[in-house]
């Protein structure tokens, strides 16, 4: 695993440090379901003792500390493409929601229970609608009420009680000194998940088969199918979006590290396909900070210094289209560090370092709208609501993340608190409905808000969590919510500063640590890759529980 990866233009390079058991293991697809087991059912089976390979579950309850936040609101042309005003400039490059959006009924389990997936501006693979072919009335409006940022069915996640860990990785990482993990996603169709490590190495992970009988007792720690390792710190990683295990050709990813080219890696074998290669304007290859492919997979955007750069999927090499995001000193400053992309509307969104979040065009990166500066940090993380109405934002030692009205730029709806003291990214993630947003924090607790409860007179406000529980001892940087089952998986770790005076010279385009100095004995690790189910329990296992409750209360 400590071989580098060279900066070569393509597909010749493969991924050192495999495991020769794991070689040329694919992404696994998902055994079906027992009918009366269907994710989507609400039954579920009882909950079951911890197994030997799970470690012991955490539930420390911490409280939190909230304060007012002051409004600020800002205008824009973008409040006219999110509102259809024909007399809006920004109406020209905005599609429809009908025209753009996708629908798809993936049968994912073969129980007989169908699951309707809907893009969630994450690229989820979708069958196009046939010529002629329209939406329910009900779909084709991406507004729906409007009133609150979240609207639709909540996949079966039950977050009235702690979710269940199933199972995890953990030995992976104890092998590499503080080896701690800097996220984790899902891949589209939920096929497997794809970590990020110190090791700069890119892990995938199949999921137990184990977990689709519900015998969670004989779970065991997972292991992962694939290493591929870049050559140096790890910017940034991406699934493509239109994945799917059924169709090899399109399992595949794309990760940025300093020093390389951005490298796009078979999910399937573990080796280089292609290179993208942007160079400055020295005629220097400069390392993306940031990586998203746009929703139908066409299109690689990259993130640099007051630059986007956007490749053609299938023309690797260096041809690019650049788009400044500042012009005469008018616009985005600083290192673009995450990207968006809006679920109904051609638009997309750039989060920066300087604390701005921007708003572009898809066709040619028309600037339509520059958020209001609130972060405290630099901007690390961005998600578009389903119904595009809404841009929740977060930052690095930024304790708030922010959900802004796009219908009324400037406009903040609501802030959530959470515990971020470090440099390094902490993500949250949206479910499919658009409901529950989670996020964990460097104490590594887990907040679960519930965005249904958010006040609809407009007034911002604080929102307090519906559930907190202490997932890792560590900083819970990663959390990502399977694509249609009640699965969560979360990361863990952080960088470590025992002596005072380490910390100094941590580079801020890293987006990695930044932990005050501790002692030795205030250290304590937790680098793990963990699974959790967040679905109801099952009948039986509810009727169980309440005989026990009457029991303690006799």
């Amino acid at each position: 695993m400590s071989d580098s990866v060279g900066g070569g233009e393509s597909g010749g390079v493969t991924g050192s440090g495999q495991d020769t058991e794991a070689d040329n293991e694919p992404p696994q697809q998902m055994p079906p379901l027992p009918e009366a087991e269907c994710a989507q059912s609400g039954e579920t089976p009882e909950e079951e003792a911890p197994s030997s390979a799970k470690r012991p579950r955490l539930t420390e309850d911490l409280g939190r500390v909230t304060e007012p936040l002051e409004i600020h609101s800002n205008t824009a042309p973008l409040a006219g493409l999110l509102q259809g005003d024909p007399a809006s400039p920004a109406q020209g490059v905005a599609l429809q929601c009908g025209e753009e959006r996708q629908e798809a009924e993936e049968d994912a389990v073969n129980g007989g229970c169908k699951v309707e997936c809907h893009q969630n501006g994450d690229g989820s693979h979708e069958a196009p609608l046939e010529e002629g072919e329209t939406k329910p009335e009900d779909e084709q409006n991406c507004d729906g009420s409007a009133d609150s940022p979240s609207e639709g069915q909540h996949l079966g996640l039950d977050f009235t009680q702690n979710p269940q860990m199933l199972t995890g990785s953990w030995t992976e990482y104890s092998n590499f000194p503080e080896n701690y993990l800097k996220g984790c996603k899902w891949a589209p169709d939920g096929s497997c998940i794809l970590t990020n490590s110190a090791d700069n190495v890119l892990r995938v992970y199949n999921l137990p088969p184990e977990l689709y009988s519900y015998n969670w007792d004989l779970l065991p720690e997972m292991s992962p199918v694939l290493r591929m390792a870049e050559g140096d710190t790890i910017y940034d990683y991406c699934w493509y979006p239109k994945m799917s295990s059924l169709d090899p050709d399109s399992c595949f990813l794309a990760s940025s590290s300093r020093d390389n080219p951005v490298h796009v890696w078979d999910a399937f074998y573990g080796e280089v396909r292609a290179s993208f290669r942007p160079y400055n304007h020295l005629d220097e290859l400069t390392a993306a900070h940031s990586l998203c492919f746009s929703p139908d997979g066409s299109q690689l955007y990259c993130g640099f210094d007051k630059t986007v750069r956007v490749f053609y999927t299938e023309r690797p090499g260096r041809d690019c289209e650049e788009r400044p995001t500042i012009v005469k000193k008018q616009g985005q400053s600083g290192i673009i560090s995450c990207f968006a992309f809006s679920p109904c509307l051609s638009v997309y969104a750039c989060g920066s370092y300087s604390r701005s979040a921007g708003l572009y065009s898809c066709q040619d990166g028309t600037p339509l709208a520059l958020l209001p500066t609130r972060h405290h940090g630099g901007l690390t993380h961005l998600l578009f609501s389903p119904d595009g109405n809404y841009l929740y934002t977060g930052g690095r030692k930024d304790p708030e993340i922010l959900c802004w009205d796009l219908r009324e730029p400037g406009k903040v709806v609501f802030s959530l608190r959470r515990n971020v003291a470090t440099n390094q990214r902490i993500y949250f993630d949206l479910d499919l409905s658009g409901r529950y947003l989670l996020s964990g924090d460097t104490e590594g607790v887990v907040s679960i808000w519930d965005t249904q409860t958010a006040p609809l007179d407009g007034n911002e406000e604080l929102l307090q969590p519906q559930l907190q529980f202490q997932a890792h001892w560590d900083c819970t940087n990663g959390i990502s919510i399977h694509p249609f089952m009640p699965l969560l998986v979360t990361s863990s770790g952080q960088r470590q500063f025992p002596w005072p005076g380490d910390s100094e010279g941590d580079s801020a385009s890293d987006g990695e640590g930044g932990q005050d100095a501790m002692s030795p004995q205030e250290i304590r690790q937790d680098n793990a890759l963990t699974v959790w189910w967040a679905g109801p329990l099952s009948p039986a296992a509810e009727e169980s529980k309440e005989q026990n409750t009457v029991v303690e209360d006799a």
